[in-house]
């Protein structure tokens, strides 16, 4: 195949548009740097009339919202999903990991629950807790200032609580909680569960002139038209063009491999394009890869060369080994206190949690190790497909005589409307060396590039904390004198725990670490084996917390940049 040369020479390229490739090209781009975006998918622009889907309503799709080709409904921003006609991936037989991609300039942060959240110092020393896993190069004291930057550049809305394991920001104000949330905080306080406010990235108040203000309209999946809530695109890399940053857009590009030289130094990339099917060569000082854990890894995987003859920069033989997801599992609950409500008032708010139960146990009295913390969802919500009356349930397990047609459904919608509220755990899980993404030797995908292969299960430490999650969640519903909805998942079906790669947290396939023989890159999140190759997504993170990933994504690769810019400026790299 005849590959072409883009003939101008970057000073870095930018592999990913989501997080860390917006935070990686907004600092370098702001320090003056020529750089090229390259991503898997199309532009795009929540203010764009053309693409915009916010304020529209159910009536507007032929669907009510249900989606053809998007996992989560017509109405949320991400083009992907779990699995891509023409991009499949594999699995290691009785083996199970759901890979949820989405390309698009802004990737994944386009419909993210924006929920914010630091780790704290024992998150980046936990093995020095329990004894499980390994610690990080780095600890708290590292990132915190990095945190600080994000918190006051993007803006997240929170309080301080000065909970140790829960680090407190600068934070905007909270939304008030709505009256299914008022329940919780109820109902958790019989359990002495804490609840404190919501901490997610949407302005609830004006930080700058470049974006608006949240004005409630709950549909922050859609990604947001005023940019109020945190995209990449509209929040990062938008504002690096218009600062006078030197910013080239490669989109519908197909990374293939980095390139390298004789001395294994990366030169830059090749891709395919999706416009022209044709393969180009981009060439470039440095290389930051940000595509998402397991497209780093398989790029680098892919990277083969004589002084990379295992995949770049992997000469531990770890590139894709130690991934792992968050937790996840699911319970709701019918409240008859909360049937009949009052609809004449908008209770939208912000489009998720005003408030949430962050990690409260005490692990002397459990069998498991780590957390997990609760995020609730319930109220009046815009009614489009699915969305959460379930006539079938009520009949039941109510015994209810609930549904049918015309006028009685209408009544019946009417009286269980923001009658249901629902939780979600999401824990933290142990690193473990056994689960895995690799290349499969056997399949390609429809540009010719080799794909993944996943080998991933569930450990006893995170069946047991499922466990624990649907027991509180129980416990809960009960306080709020509910029932549950739905059977209670037992043992035969692993508590209700989502299979790998649900939770979309996949982190840890290229771990930071001070060894290069137990490690990908350095506390800098630098290769070891190539010194002018950067990762700034997940797949740097030693382990996972019990907390969202992109707030640690986003304050890592501000640090690696900050490291990239100094090791140009001494001409080291």
């Amino acid at each position: 195949m005849q590959i072409k040369e883009v003939p101008e020479e970057y000073d870095v390229i930018i592999v990913g548009s989501g997080a860390g490739g917006g935070m990686a090209t907004k600092q370098l781009a702001d320090a003056g740097y020529n750089v090229a975006v390259v991503e898997a998918g199309p532009f795009f622009d929540p203010a764009d009339p053309k693409t915009m889907t916010q304020l529209k309503w159910p009536y507007d799709s032929p669907r009510r919202g249900a989606g053809t080709d998007r996992d989560f409904g017509e109405w949320d921003m991400a083009y992907g999903g779990w699995n891509i006609e023409g991009e499949p991936y594999t699995h290691e037989p009785g083996t199970k990991f759901r890979w949820f991609r989405s390309h698009m300039l802004g990737g994944r942060t386009n419909h993210w629950g924006r929920i914010s959240l630091r780790f704290s110092q024992k998150d980046f020393k936990h093995k020095d807790v329990d004894g499980y896993g390994e610690n990080w190069p780095i600890d708290y004291s590292d990132v915190s200032p990095y945190y600080d930057k994000v918190d006051k550049l993007i803006g997240v809305f929170g309080s301080k609580e000065g909970r140790e394991d829960d680090p407190d920001g600068y934070f905007l104000p909270p939304p008030k909680p709505r009256l299914h949330e008022l329940f919780y905080i109820k109902g958790a306080k019989k359990s002495n569960i804490p609840v404190i406010p919501g901490r997610l990235s949407m302005l609830t108040k004006r930080i700058n002139n470049d974006r608006g203000v949240c004005f409630y309209c709950g549909q922050c999946s859609r990604s947001c038209s005023v940019y109020a809530d945190f995209s990449s695109g509209s929040c990062l890399i938008f504002p690096a063009q218009k600062s006078g940053g030197k910013v080239k857009l490669f989109v519908n590009s197909v990374v293939r491999e980095v390139t390298t030289n004789d001395e294994g130094k990366a030169t830059g990339v090749s891709y395919i394009s999706k416009d022209d099917r044709k393969e180009y060569k981009l060439r470039g000082k440095v290389v930051v890869l940000a595509a998402s854990a397991c497209s780093t890894a398989r790029i680098m995987l892919n990277s083969k060369s004589k002084q990379h003859p295992n995949g770049l920069g992997n000469s531990s033989d770890l590139v894709g080994k130690y991934l792992h997801d968050s937790t996840g599992a699911s319970g709701a609950g019918f409240i008859p206190d909360l049937m009949n409500r009052d609809v004449s008032y908008n209770e939208d708010g912000v489009g998720g949690m005003h408030v949430y139960s962050p990690w409260w146990g005490d692990h002397s009295k459990l069998d498991f190790p780590r957390g997990y913390h609760i995020e609730v969802w319930g109220g009046m919500g815009q009614p489009n497909y699915g969305f959460g009356f379930n006539a079938n349930e009520f009949n039941k397990f109510f015994g209810l005589k609930v549904g049918g047609y015309g006028d009685q459904l209408r009544d019946d919608v009417k009286k269980y409307y923001g009658s249901v509220i629902g939780f979600g755990g999401r824990g933290e899980s142990i690193a473990r060396k056994d689960n895995y993404c690799e290349i499969d030797p056997t399949t390609v995908d429809e540009f010719g590039i080799p794909v993944l292969k996943f080998n991933y299960t569930h450990g006893e430490t995170e069946l047991k904390q499922a466990k624990h999650m649907q027991d509180t969640f129980e416990e809960l519903i009960h306080n709020m004198g509910g029932e549950p909805l739905g059977k209670k998942p037992g043992k035969d079906q692993d508590y209700g725990l989502l299979p790998g790669g649900e939770i979309i947290h996949e982190v840890g396939t290229t771990r930071m670490g001070n060894d290069p023989k137990t490690s990908v890159t350095n506390k800098f999140s630098q290769l070891h084996d190539a010194d002018n190759v950067f990762i700034t997504d997940a797949g740097v993170f030693t382990s996972q917390a019990d907390k969202n990933c992109t707030w640690t994504i986003l304050a890592l690769a501000w640090r690696a940049s900050d490291y990239i810019i100094e090791q140009l400026k001494q001409q080291n790299i």
